[in-house]
Parts: structure tokens; C-alpha cells; sequence
């Protein structure tokens, strides 16, 4: 099954989800009482929490998939296919480590080339480090952005 047909049927589940909890949160609303008109709200906060994160997640990853795709035009799609592997299918932290530092010394070379910060980010991921993975395709997502507004301009 596709990542993105998982992503659907997630989304799909969690949106159901917050429907069901919005219901509470109504069911609360209607007993007229005060603490659990206060728990209603508190409770009909959540799905407008969740929406939002969901729309969010959705973006970024719309945006990522278009650097993702612009690069596979390219031609120049991260590719670790040949680094050595532990037994449990992820990269050898050695070659993992030293992937990473040719990944960062790009964008030492090039640090305004969105290009040089999704191939980071992916080597970020591929350490085991998503919160800096996050962190820089962000960044490439922003550049990509300038790029292509200047290029429109």
C-alpha cells in the first residue's frame, strides 16, 4: 500500500475521530450545567486542535512532495541504497554519520540552494534524527518557495 493511501485512511480515521469527540463535547454543552458546559468546551477545543494539525501535516507534506518530485526530475534524489545496513534494515551508523557530513558540507557550499538542505534533512533522517530532519526540510521548503517565486518574477 502507497504512503500516501496510509496517510488518507489516518486522516480519514482521525477525522472520524474528532467528529465523535465534537459530539461529546455537544452532548456536555446540552446538560445546561456549569462543570460540564466547562469540560464541553474544553472538549470541543480539541477537534479544532486536531484540524488544525491535520491541515498543517497535510501542507508540509504537499510542499515536501513537490521538492521531492522537482527533484527526481533532476535526478537528484538522496540515494542510500549502497550504504552498508544493520540487520534490522536501517543504515550503519558509521556510514550513516559519514553520509551526513558530505550532506553538510553542500550546504556549507551552497547554503541557499534548497537542494543541499533537503538532501540534509533526508541524511538527518536517515541518522535518526527527525526532529533536525523536520527542522531542515523546512528550511528547504522555504527556499524552494523563494526560488520559485523568483523564478516566476
Amino acid at each position: 500500500m502507497r504512503s500516501r493511501n496510509i496517510a488518507l485512511l489516518l486522516t480519514a480515521a482521525v477525522a472520524v475521530y474528532l467528529v465523535l469527540l465534537a459530539g461529546r463535547g455537544i452532548a456536555l454543552l446540552r446538560t445546561g450545567e456549569f462543570v460540564p458546559v466547562l469540560f464541553g468546551l474544553g472538549v470541543l477545543l480539541l477537534p479544532l486542535l486536531g484540524v488544525w494539525i491535520l491541515v498543517t501535516t497535510w501542507r508540509s507534506g504537499t510542499r515536501i512532495q513537490r521538492l521531492s518530485r522537482r527533484l527526481a526530475e533532476e535526478g537528484a534524489l538522496p540515494d542510500v541504497s549502497d550504504l552498508p545496513r544493520r540487520p534490522s534494515g536501517r543504515v550503519d551508523r558509521a556510514a550513516a554519520d559519514s553520509w551526513f557530513d558530505e550532506r553538510r558540507a553542500e550546504v556549507t557550499e551552497a547554503p541557499d540552494d534548497w537542494r543541499t538542505w533537503y538532501r540534509l534533512a533526508y541524511a538527518y533522517d536517515v541518522a535518526g534524527d527527525r526532529t533536525r530532519a523536520r527542522e531542515t526540510m523546512r528550511r528547504a521548503v522555504e527556499l524552494e518557495a523563494q526560488d520559485h517565486e523568483a523564478q516566476d518574477h
